[in-house]
């Protein structure tokens, strides 16, 4: 049995980005639910809709893609009153990627034509073959890794 899960966050290009460049990732407006989900070893892909969260353009993209390498979510500092949960991060160089032409792929949209309802949950476990099927797309070949 497949002890790997693989996850799927919803996050604006900006923090995305942000997070690449720090080697984290953080969830759901940074609380610690979801976190607690992830396991050292699992793999996440990012879906940015837009390119910032305030008056951000839209893109709806995967713009990223790592595997959790931190045991535990940890507490950052951002500002005195904001104190985001992250976890640990390895990103794999990748290409950005539209979604649309993988919509009516991907097994955990239900409803083709209301593809970007799954979204709103923000961090989510994907089946294995739908994240592959990202990946493959991103442009990573994850039996190399």
């Amino acid at each position: 049995m497949n002890s790997l899960r693989y996850w799927l966050n919803t996050v604006s290009k900006d923090h995305v980005l942000a997070g690449v460049a720090g080697g984290f990732t953080q969830a759901n407006h940074g609380k610690s639910i979801n976190l607690k989900h992830l396991s050292k070893g699992d793999w996440l892909v990012f879906y940015s809709s837009k390119t910032s969260l305030s008056n951000g353009k839209s893109l709806q993209n995967f713009t990223a893609l790592g595997k959790i390498t931190g045991e535990a979510p940890y507490q950052a500092e951002m500002s005195p009153s904001f104190h985001p949960w992250r976890r640990q991060v390895a990103f794999m160089p990748c290409q950005e990627t539209p979604i649309r032409p993988l919509i009516t792929d991907l097994s955990f949209i239900k409803d083709k034509k209301a593809w970007g309802y799954p979204f709103r949950r923000g961090l989510f476990e994907i089946p294995e073959a739908d994240f592959k099927r990202i990946a493959k797309a991103m442009g990573v070949n994850l039996a190399a890794l």
